[in-house]
């Protein structure tokens, strides 16, 4: 039988009533990448399957040869000679589903680990059996726990938790498991909602141009895509049930099932004006989730502005009205 090695970790003892709304299962999961783009990869993925009261039922770890530099070595501690014989995604993908299958997936900084997760699912023309995502940031922040920041080694020597290798999948996996454990009963004694979020698969992906295999990390770390700017002014907020028209501003939040940037992407062609943040200016904002306590979400409700879901906006995307012509 698999030890549990969250059971050394200190939390609350299990109220007497669990709330009947809480997932049936977890799954722990952490991810080491090549960098933080959009076509970034995968170097190693590990999970722990938790029950529904946080007990560790297994773990698993494998590397990922990502078939491209592997980014920051200073950091994950894996070379390209380490990758160069593991399996590649497609190879690991069906086991790696069987480990996430009708679980909630929980991480740490979990809209960054689903993406990467999404988006290697994309590639391989299948999607992650993930419905929700439960990040242990978000899952802090409403428990109110008094930590001076937000990083995954605070929050492990909040609750006496030893990490023996960060930036290593298996043992970040560990140390989440161990603190999530805690902070899910203590969640459930007090009858706390659970900020679970809905995971949008992707359902279309492109890499976009290939980069020469060499590039510096720095490149990959932070990435720029500049689009040009919009010839179209502004013709005001989007009409529920009306048309988009050329230049309106559009904005983006959370999951989509088409990849973001190729949502944008068509947006521009349409002639409309991707917009990266919610202002009095914004004409509409795109979003499959909008309950979700985003700060854009809060921002268009406060201002009025119009919000609608993904497949609406495709399907206002086929038939955009021309910008009116300007007076010269």
């Amino acid at each position: 039988m698999l030890e549990d090695p969250t059971a050394a970790a200190p939390h609350l003892a299990p109220p007497s009533s669990w709330p009947a709304t809480y997932p049936q299962g977890y799954a722990v999961v952490d991810v080491e990448t090549t960098g933080l783009a959009r076509d970034d990869r995968i170097v190693s993925a590990a999970v722990y399957q938790l029950d529904a009261r946080g007990t560790v039922q297994d773990h698993w770890y494998t590397l990922v040869n990502p078939q491209r530099d592997p980014g920051p070595v200073w950091i994950h501690g894996l070379t390209e000679e380490m990758l160069a014989s593991a399996p590649r995604f497609p190879e690991i993908a069906a086991e790696l589903s069987e480990r996430l299958a009708d679980r909630v997936l929980v991480a740490h900084n979990a809209a960054f680990d689903w993406s990467m997760l999404a988006r290697e699912y994309a590639r391989t023309r299948t999607a992650a059996p993930v419905r929700q995502r439960l990040c242990t940031i978000a899952l802090s922040k409403e428990l109110g726990l008094p930590l001076p920041n937000h990083k995954l080694e605070t929050l492990a020597a909040h609750y006496g938790v030893v990490q023996h290798r960060a930036h290593h999948a298996l043992d970040d996996a560990r140390v989440l498991a161990e603190t999530f454990r805690p902070s899910l009963h203590r969640a459930a004694e007090t009858g706390l909602r659970l900020p679970l979020l809905a995971c949008q698969p992707l359902t279309e992906w492109s890499d976009g141009p290939a980069i020469g295999r060499q590039r510096s990390y720095r490149q990959t770390w932070r990435p720029s895509r500049k689009r040009p700017a919009c010839p179209y002014p502004n013709p005001g907020r989007y009409e529920p049930g009306g048309q988009l028209v050329q230049g309106m501003r559009v904005a983006f939040s959370g999951d989509t099932s088409v990849d973001r940037e190729l949502l944008e992407d068509r947006a521009v062609e349409a002639g409309l004006h991707v917009a990266t943040s919610v202002s009095r200016l914004t004409s509409v904002l795109v979003t499959n989730d909008p309950e979700s306590p985003t700060s854009k979400t809060a921002k268009a409700r406060s201002f009025g502005t119009p919000i609608i879901d993904e497949a609406a906006f495709m399907q206002l995307l086929q038939d955009v009205t021309p910008a009116p012509p300007t007076n010269r």
